[in-house]
């Protein structure tokens, strides 16, 4: 299951990560977001969806939550 597929307001596990591209991982890893690290889906957009990380809110592309997996 990836972020796309997540409801909002409920909490998830970070399981993997799954991208080619390490660049990409290297940036989901500077917001904190990494296996074992909790991650909610605050609220979903047009463009994609805002995620609560630790004590931080970001707006994430559905790619970029596709490759979240939870």
């Amino acid at each position: 299951m990836t972020l796309n597929d997540a409801a909002e307001g409920s909490e998830y596990v970070i399981r993997q990560i799954e991208a080619d591209d390490e660049e990409l991982k290297t940036f989901l890893f500077s917001l904190g977001c990494y296996s074992g690290e909790s991650v909610t889906v605050v609220s979903r957009r047009k463009g994609g969806c805002v995620i609560s990380i630790k004590d931080g809110r970001y707006n994430i592309d559905p790619q970029l939550a596709e490759a979240i997996l939870i």
